[in-house]
């Protein structure tokens, strides 16, 4: 049986475990897929472990994004752009890492089927750095970053050429496209912070939030409310998912069906 997985610390309750192995279900693969917890200082120990038991995939995800990249034997141009690992497959017997965040984030905003011309992107971790290269590879005409860390924001800025806004100023602008990609927001103790601080956005604002705990985010409820589009960021765990299915069983999963799958996982709490 072909073994594949996820890897973080902690790993909370990732739905990754349920989108892959329903996807070997509905192809009928000899495959399973596990969660596992693995604190920063095992990461080397892990990764001899996928050469030595020949694991056939690996997600990858908070704290090894980046400590994961000089572990491999490849890194693929995406993954060195944005600076992040979250894929690990093997290619002509060679372990390497790519990056499918990118996808997810750009696919959701392809499919509006709308002109955007500015973006802000609010954070400035592993998923700020994956929604920049996203907005970047979508040609708008100005991309910018804003960070509570102004240093953060600005090392990000200067790596993408794009611009970095001071927090305390990221709403006197309003883009096109508003993305969070902070905490904010995010189920547990954040779940009641916004990381928009006025009561209103224009109603022609996208607002792509990427946290997916809770579907509706306060930042998503606002929007809601100003008459703006809005787009969960279970898009953009799905079709980062959808694409790590595809490199590396060669198959396609079906959108609708896999969202209604993890929808009712999210459901049931």
């Amino acid at each position: 049986m072909d073994q594949y997985g996820i890897i973080g610390h902690p790993l909370g309750h990732s739905l990754s475990p349920v989108l892959h192995n329903w996807g070997y279900a509905q192809h009928g693969l000899e495959a399973r897929y596990d969660a596992w917890d693995t604190p920063h200082e095992a990461l080397p120990a892990f990764i001899a472990r996928v050469r030595a038991e020949g694991i056939q995939g690996v997600s990858v995800t908070i704290p090894h994004k980046q400590a994961v990249m000089p572990l491999l034997d490849r890194v693929s141009t995406k993954a060195r752009a944005v600076g992040a690992v979250n894929t690990l497959l093997w290619d002509r017997g060679l372990l390497k890492g790519t990056n499918t965040d990118v996808t997810g984030c750009l696919i959701p905003l392809q499919e509006l089927g709308r002109t955007l011309r500015t973006g802000l992107v609010l954070g400035a971790g592993g998923a700020a750095r994956a929604a920049v290269a996203a907005l970047n590879e979508l040609g708008l005409d100005w991309v910018g970053v804003s960070n509570r860390n102004r240093d953060k924001a600005d090392k990000l800025a200067l790596e993408f050429g794009v611009e970095a806004v001071d927090w305390q100023e990221r709403y006197k602008n309003p883009p096109d496209v508003l993305v969070n990609s902070t905490p904010l927001g995010m189920s547990g103790s954040l779940e009641n912070e916004n990381p928009w601080p006025m009561r209103s956005l224009p109603s022609e604002t996208v607002v792509f939030d990427l946290v997916y705990n809770p579907l509706k985010t306060k930042l998503l409820l606002l929007a809601e409310q100003s008459g703006c589009t809005t787009i969960s960021g279970l898009e953009m765990f799905l079709h980062q998912g959808l694409k790590q299915f595809k490199l590396w069983t060669g198959l396609d999963l079906d959108a609708d069906a896999a969202r209604e799958v993890l929808l009712a996982r999210l459901n049931q709490g």
